[in-house]
């Protein structure tokens, strides 16, 4: 049977979708297995995550290629065109989110088997939060939907607030207990990729509302 023009430049919209759940379905448990490996302190795990990377930096090259190739052929106009770029963006965002799991994972091979100085019961609340929010606004973009996307940037607030918390505890900690100073400049770092992984969420958010709108809307404000 003929697939005409229209049908499979739809097929190509779906396949390009379709790579980007994935990558971010990749991202989610990435980022999940980094935080289990801190709090376990389990270095293979960490090691996982990092050899793992590679599967999500090629599904941001076939996203960014497929999606050229949709352009060139296609030459897409309006909402279209912009679901391209948005998908593009999106991808972007998710693997500079991968890249955070990495870190986390670093870090948490650098802390090594030395006894964590306290419970990281803030950093599981900010991780918890983000990972949410990526999941959520994965949804938001599979249905269009503005109004989740919008919910999925003001929970980066949440983050912000615990951000701010965990890192003043963690300064305190650093004149009491220097022994332990190496282990929490890392945990230091992986407050910040955490509250950096929820950003990029809201960069998604930010992408969703020009899909849908067509103009830029800034909501990290």
């Amino acid at each position: 049977m003929n697939i005409s023009i229209r049908g499979r430049f739809e097929i190509d919209q779906k396949r390009l979708r379709d790579k980007l759940i994935e990558i971010g379905s990749l991202t989610e448990a990435a980022l999940s297995k980094s935080i289990h490996a801190l709090e376990k302190q389990n270095i293979e795990e960490a090691l996982r995550v990092i050899s793992e990377d590679s599967r999500i930096d090629d599904l941001d090259e076939e996203i960014n290629d497929l999606a050229i190739i949709l352009i060139a052929k296609q030459q897409p106009v309006a909402i279209d065109l912009r679901r391209i770029i948005v998908t593009i963006r999106i991808a972007s965002d998710i693997e500079r989110m991968a890249d955070f799991a990495v870190n986390i994972a670093k870090s948490t091979i650098r802390i090594g088997d030395e006894p964590l100085v306290k419970p990281i019961i803030h950093i599981k609340k900010m991780h918890k939060i983000a990972t949410e929010m990526l999941s959520l606004s994965l949804k938001a973009f599979c249905d269009e939907d503005i109004v989740l996307a919008k919910q999925v940037a003001d929970m980066d607030d949440q983050v912000d607030d615990l951000y701010g918390e965990t890192i003043i505890e963690i300064l305190e900690l650093m004149e009491t207990k220097k022994n332990y100073s190496q282990q929490l400049i890392q945990l230091l770092f992986i407050c910040r990729y955490i509250e950096r992984t929820a950003d990029h969420t809201t960069n998604i958010s930010e992408s969703i509302m020009y899909l849908v709108k067509g103009q830029r809307y800034d909501l990290n404000s």
